[in-house]
């Protein structure tokens, strides 16, 4: 029995092992698969102390937004092992058929989309909306790397640099004008790390830049840009104002940092927070989910919300690092930005550093469309790593 042991060949256990050391389901990144899904199970907890209160005095089971995160969150995890077990080349090939599917939606939603808090953003279809700018964000990604994964050459030429400026140029605009200016900064924060690792020079990156803030100011003075779009840049600059004009804005900012604040280190405990509770913030299970971490966990939780964030970060970077072809470090780099400019964003917002946006805490925050969105991007990112030995 012991000779036949020895004799028996190395690969010839069961299951994984009977594959090779390159072959795509050995090498799931485990790590970024348990940060994000920590990441998720902490904003269902989140979600739930945040709208409890609020349906019960509706007369409402507490768990229903809850359960419908869940619901969510199965969907999303079916997409996302659809993606990462499809190979990434393959995907690129059919990018420009997600890229204008996404297109022609952005354009139906000012047909037939629903207005909700003065924008049209989405498509109501029975109880879930579905926001086609948070889908442009996936599908404009993987456009705009296969594009310029085509180009060999270390500095990317400028004639190449203006075209991907057309393709993530479409859908900024048709998200800009939604209007949803916090998804259009998140789609051209992505497109500038992209062109960064591509090779675009920085002259050039400058020069939009500048092009980018004289059209903002354009549209400012136009009309073009909203009345209350305006007023969360001026409640931005003037957070201790008692203009009436800007009061409910003011004062939502004013008590998600309260409730951070007053956390203290260890927080008031889970279901315990006075502001959590009270429904002070009008939007904390989306837009202003970490106020309620920050309350009930105090600065140990937020920590960790953010340590979880730190691990996302790295584990994507370390892809683009171990990645072999050019497609997979553009896709990973333009996830990296992403992640890190939205998650940005919703953070800094909540501690009154950065304006009012409406963009969500990724993976955290309740909602359907970023939800599926994020795990379409992070199973880019697994499916190239899972080939990065070929």
């Amino acid at each position: 029995m012991s000779r036949t042991f020895f004799l028996r060949r190395p690969d010839s256990g069961l299951g994984n092992i009977k594959r090779g050391f390159a072959a795509p389901t050995r090498n799931i990144d485990w790590i970024l698969m348990a940060a994000v899904g920590v990441l998720t199970i902490i904003g269902s907890f989140a979600i739930y102390s945040a709208t409890r209160m609020k349906l019960m005095n509706r007369g409402v089971d507490p768990f229903q937004t809850v359960q419908r995160q869940i619901v969510f969150v199965m969907i999303a995890i079916v997409v996302m092992v659809v993606v990462m077990w499809i190979d990434y080349v393959q995907l690129r090939g059919n990018a420009e058929m997600f890229y204008a599917i996404t297109m022609l939606l952005l354009i139906l939603v000012f047909v037939a989309g629903s207005v909700t808090g003065g924008a049209r953003l989405s498509f109501d279809i029975g109880p879930i909306a579905v926001q086609p700018s948070e889908l442009a964000k996936a599908t404009s990604l993987l456009f705009l790397c296969g594009f310029l994964s085509e180009e060999d050459g270390d500095d990317l030429p400028y004639e190449r640099f203006i075209q991907a400026l057309f393709i993530i140029g479409i859908p900024v605009f048709l998200v800009g004008i939604e209007p949803d200016l916090g998804s259009a900064s998140v789609l051209v924060a992505s497109a500038m790390g992209v062109l960064l690792v591509a090779g675009a020079r920085m002259r050039y990156i400058l020069l939009i830049t500048s092009i980018a803030i004289v059209s903002a100011v354009g549209g400012v003075v136009s009309g073009l840009v909203k009345d209350y779009q305006l007023r969360r840049i001026t409640g931005f600059l003037n957070q201790n104002s008692d203009s009436a004009s800007l009061q409910q804005l003011i004062l939502q900012v004013r008590f998600a940092k309260r409730a951070v604040s007053t956390g203290g280190f260890f927080g008031k405990g889970y279901l315990s927070g006075p502001l959590t509770n009270g429904s002070f913030i009008p939007v904390q299970s989306t837009d202003f989910i970490f106020s309620a971490i920050g309350e009930q966990f105090g600065m140990l939780g937020g920590g960790i919300v953010l340590g979880l964030f730190g691990i996302v970060l790295w584990r994507v970077y370390r892809t683009a690092q171990l990645c072999q072809d050019r497609l997979g470090t553009l896709l990973c780099a333009g996830v990296f930005t992403m992640i890190l400019w939205q998650g940005f964003q919703n953070i800094g917002m909540t501690m009154g550093i950065t304006p009012v946006s409406g963009v969500p805490l990724p993976f955290v925050s309740y909602g359907g469309s970023h939800t599926v969105a994020f795990a379409i991007m992070i199973g880019l990112v697994q499916s190239v790593h899972m080939r990065r030995f070929r």
